[in-house]
């Protein structure tokens, strides 16, 4: 993670002088905002994995002498049979269909997008997967 994280704070040097290059010589608003906020991802996501980096053991990307096989093993744990994205995305395709055709459809959409988050988060609470 050492190595991810000093790449985005190479890339937000960059970043941030394209922006500032960008912002210099076209003086146009919206493309040099979309560059700082940029910048400011960048920033985030290589502070989070330089932070994370020193809290946790080195991994296989770390090691110059590591082969491929070190790195592999159990990643997580992923649910196999959540029903609660497709919720989730209908509620969004709702959501944003309002934004285009009436803001009326998103008196429609909130409840399919909350009913995905809690049944999201509380799949594992109740029923057969409980234990798991």
């Amino acid at each position: 993670m050492k190595i991810q994280g000093k790449m985005f704070m190479w890339l937000s040097v960059f970043v941030l002088a394209m922006a500032v290059v960008y912002g210099v010589w076209s003086k146009e608003p919206a493309g040099t905002t979309a560059l700082f906020l940029a910048f400011g991802l960048c920033i985030m996501i290589g502070f989070y994995l330089g932070f994370t980096a020193r809290r946790v053991d080195v991994g296989a990307q770390d090691d110059l002498d590591a082969d491929v096989a070190d790195d592999a093993g159990e990643l997580g744990f992923f649910s196999p049979h959540s029903w609660q994205p497709l919720s989730l995305a209908i509620g969004g395709a709702f959501a944003f269909l309002g934004v285009a055709v009436g803001w009326w459809l998103l008196y429609f959409a909130f409840p399919i997008i909350l009913i995905g988050i809690f049944g999201w988060v509380f799949e594992y609470y109740r029923g057969e997967n409980r234990t798991q």
